[in-house]
């Protein structure tokens, strides 16, 4: 059903022969009309929600169809992140009633949007809505929330996108009575949309009033919030006991120094992301390690020492998710310490991209001891990493869901994709995201080269992302899947990156828009 547009619902039909007794009958034509209503639902189910309005101007029945309430359970009406838009709130308030109802799970708002009224109908008329994402980021004025005495009371994921200049506080205490049941916390900064040039940082959200009235959560992603530091971390590890995983990812003013009261407090915590952070080796060193139960941990582009990278991963117990890129201290000898430790034994991700202090032999010696068990190898943004190491590791990978290799520099060797390709599908069925950084012009392959790419297609029946660089070899490989109808497994590295946060186990709790 998937692929499904207006154009292909208005022209699909059915024909049936009949035959009897040797001769053909007349043919009789059976159309989409014909279908039963929950036959029309579940094909409706497929579409997007602007294609759904589209088919309810095509009749009667279609519009009741469309309009069903169990077409409406996740919502979004931001139209820049491909969601409807509402013009009004008028409008609005007619769909929270007629259209969303008690079948309305998850709803992303737009700041427009975002008013006591609105959220008072949501209370109301939406009792088991559960998701909510709320985006401040383009606010210059908040709307007056000093009549707000109702918010749906029954979230367990809510997502905050913050301005840089409106502060939140107004809004925020009127709703913390109703969200002490959350369990997903997202407060997502802008740090994306920042300029270089250094500007005034404001506290925009009370993070020590916020965590008071968030006692049960599992999950905190701050992500690219220019003022979260090492306080925040620390005020939400006194009160959230049950704190499964904390990502700070590009808060660049946590240095790690409450990591060690952190474990002491979250005795439960087995995710810990801090990609982009400050963080200081002299507090790393400080936490007790040996005695947590973390099992998944990003510290890509830090600036820790190999001393403190040897003296944290050997006492990291159970670690099976690894993310270390572009750390310049992450060498040879840092790597053989954790080999001899027997730490990797648990291991199941492991990303170095852009380690370009680790050697060749000591990737493949690793490889060859650990690499049956590694579900995601990501060995990219290293020039001397070629088709050669690769063609040496991936008989190894056999239980490989996601690899990435390559480096976007033009390099001196030409990689010889077509024998890569058949490598990969010889040796990784059960691959599902493959993602190929190497310029284009570096990439050489023969007029067999579709022999190999069906080779792929055939074999690894579970891939459904191929990242590739724009250019020949792309375009051959995307005409290729699509016409096995395949059609949305090729993509380019302008729009699409393959990372390892798959292999996460809080991965669905993490993502946000």
């Amino acid at each position: 059903m998937e692929g499904f547009t207006m154009v292909d619902l208005q022209a699909l039909s059915i024909n049936r022969d009949d035959h009897n007794n040797g001769s053909f009958r007349r043919k009789k034509e059976l159309t989409i009309e014909k279908l039963p209503d929950k036959v029309l639902l579940n094909i409706f189910s497929y579409l997007s929600h602007l294609e759904i309005c589209r088919m309810a101007t095509i009749s009667r029945r279609w519009r009741q169809i469309a309009y069903d309430s169990r077409l409406w359970k996740n919502v979004s009406l931001r139209p820049e992140i491909s969601g409807l838009h509402v013009g009004s709130l008028e409008s609005l308030m007619t769909l929270i009633s007629a259209r969303f109802g008690p079948s309305l799970r998850y709803l992303e708002l737009p700041i427009e949007l975002i008013t006591h009224h609105v959220l008072h109908e949501l209370a109301a008329k939406c009792p088991n809505l559960t998701h909510m994402l709320l985006d401040f980021q383009q606010a210059m004025q908040l709307h007056d929330f000093s009549e707000l005495q109702a918010f749906p009371a029954k979230l367990r994921y809510l997502c905050i996108c913050l301005s840089e200049v409106i502060f939140m506080e107004g809004f925020m205490r009127k709703i913390y009575n109703f969200i002490n049941g959350l369990e997903v916390l997202h407060l997502v900064g802008t740090y994306e949309k920042t300029d270089q040039e250094e500007e005034e940082i404001y506290e925009v959200i009370n993070v020590h009033k916020l965590k008071a009235a968030t006692p049960n959560l599992r999950v905190i992603n701050l992500y690219g919030i220019n003022f979260i530091d090492d306080s925040h971390i620390d005020a939400f590890s006194s009160n959230c006991i049950q704190l499964e995983c904390l990502a700070v990812n590009f808060c660049n003013k946590v240095t790690g120094a409450t990591l060690k009261t952190l474990f002491q407090r979250s005795k439960r915590l087995k995710c810990l992301l801090m990609n982009g952070t400050s963080l200081q080796s002299e507090h790393v060193m400080t936490v007790e390690w040996d005695k947590t139960i973390l099992q998944e941990l990003d510290i890509t582009a830090t600036d820790l020492s190999s001393e403190c990278l040897i003296d944290m991963l050997t006492r990291i117990p159970s670690l099976k998710f690894l993310s270390a890129g572009q750390i310049n201290g992450f060498n040879d000898s840092v790597l053989k310490a954790w080999m001899e430790s027997g730490n990797c034994k648990s291991l199941l991700s492991l990303d170095l991209d852009a380690s370009d202090n680790l050697s060749d032999e000591i990737l493949i010696k690793f490889v060859t001891r650990y690499g049956a068990q590694l579900q995601a190898c990501i060995l990219s943004g290293m020039a001397h990493i070629t088709d050669q190491l690769w063609m040496t590791i991936l008989p190894i990978l056999k239980s490989a869901k996601i690899l990435v290799m390559g480096c976007h520099e033009r390099l001196s060797v030409n990689i010889h994709v077509d024998q890569l390709m058949d490598a990969i599908a010889t040796n990784c069925p059960k691959l599902e995201r493959l993602e190929l950084r190497w310029d284009p012009e570096n990439l050489r392959f023969s007029d067999k080269s579709q022999k190999a790419i069906d080779l792929l297609r055939v074999k690894c029946l579970k891939l459904r992302c191929m990242v590739l660089s724009d250019g020949r070899y792309y375009e051959l490989v995307k005409a290729n899947f699509e016409r096995a109808d395949r059609m949305t497994v090729v993509r380019n590295t302008t729009c699409c990156r393959v990372s390892p946060y798959y292999m996460i186990q809080n991965y669905n709790d993490l993502i946000f828009n």
